[in-house]
């Protein structure tokens, strides 16, 4: 039980990839009155957490009520897991804030999509879809995953100075590499599910 809540807390702190994050909220929150930045931060995180959640529990509902198969899932997660792992290795320059100078994010786009993203969601389904009945393990490792990302976020600028740009860099990198390799398993136990029921 508690490999399962490790093993998937690590995959949701990779897909959550805080140090990756670390550039693009430093740009939004340099903006901003440091008063309030730590206010600001601390409200992104809950929601975020409050949508991670909210997806984790209704993951099996929505997954029913489209008529979608574990294996179909599993393979659909191993090839999104795939893609956002590539990225990361090799990420593509571009700004991604869409906030003018000095606007206080508020859900878009520190909760949603940089937490919250695309990806997580889909990561979080599957769990909820692979077993429901482990969904107290799924929690714990929810909250551990998004813990260490909220600790890593809450003192960014401590680890912007110590890793600085190079080092955030070398780091993703690190952590794509493990994703894809967490990505290509699940792809793998999907199309392994699948031939199983063909046979």
């Amino acid at each position: 039980m508690e490999m399962e809540i490790i093993s998937a807390a690590v995959m949701l702190f990779l897909i959550m990839d805080p140090l990756g994050n670390l550039p693009i909220f430093l740009s939004i929150l340099k903006h901003i009155d440091k008063k309030r930045r730590r206010a600001v931060m601390i409200r992104e995180l809950l929601i975020a957490l409050f949508v991670m959640l909210l997806f984790l529990f209704l993951g099996e509902n929505i997954l029913g009520f489209l008529s979608l198969k574990q294996e179909a899932v599993s393979i659909a997660g191993g090839i999104i897991l795939f893609l956002i792992a590539i990225k990361m290795i090799f990420p593509t320059e571009g700004g991604l804030t869409g906030l003018a100078a000095g606007e206080e994010p508020f859900i878009v786009p520190m909760a949603i999509p940089l937490l919250a993203g695309p990806s997580i969601l889909a990561a979080l389904l599957l769990l909820a879809h692979q077993d429901p009945d482990k969904m107290f393990e799924w929690s714990a490792a929810l909250l551990i995953a998004w813990g260490l990302s909220a600790f890593i976020l809450m003192f960014y600028e401590g680890f912007n100075r110590i890793l600085g740009d190079k080092g955030l860099a070398a780091v993703e990198r690190l952590m794509g590499m493990l994703l894809v390799m967490i990505s290509v398993q699940m792809l793998l136990d999907g199309i392994a599910d699948y031939l199983a029921t063909l046979s």
